[in-house]
């Protein structure tokens, strides 16, 4: 089984996810928050990130407002983006939250219903965080 780990940032679990830039195809390496307490495994919006990357990697706006409820409240742009985590072979359109979540250092966070696509945790080693298929 593939697994990807990284190391905790500021003593909290990230993950790293790979968007490609639509004016260049380039890769752009976003760090999320991983964050099990966002949303439930019945949501069907997986990311939370900046308006800015969902625009500059060619996401496709749904017409219709997401309704945020909980830390952060609100309705937000809901984007369809292309997400990747290329050790896992993870390569998915996945419906995201624009939003500035404000987190020193990360780009967004990686809700719930992302994290429960695979096997998480730390794998016995309480400074890194993973995900394995």
């Amino acid at each position: 089984m593939p697994r990807v780990v990284w190391p905790l940032f500021d003593h909290r679990p990230m993950v790293e996810v790979v968007l490609t830039r639509a004016a260049d195809g380039q890769p752009v390496t976003r760090r999320l928050l991983a964050d099990t307490g966002a949303w439930t495994a019945q949501d069907n919006l997986e990311l939370i990130l900046a308006e800015a990357d969902c625009l500059l990697c060619g996401g496709r706006a749904h017409s219709t407002p997401a309704p945020v409820i909980g830390a952060y409240t609100g309705s937000f742009t809901v984007y369809s983006l292309r997400v990747q985590v290329p050790a896992l072979g993870f390569d998915q359109a996945l419906l995201v939250v624009a939003m500035s979540v404000g987190l020193e250092g990360l780009d967004g966070i990686a809700a719930f219903p992302f994290l429960n696509r695979f096997s998480y945790g730390n794998f016995g080693d309480p400074g890194q965080f993973g995900l394995e298929t």
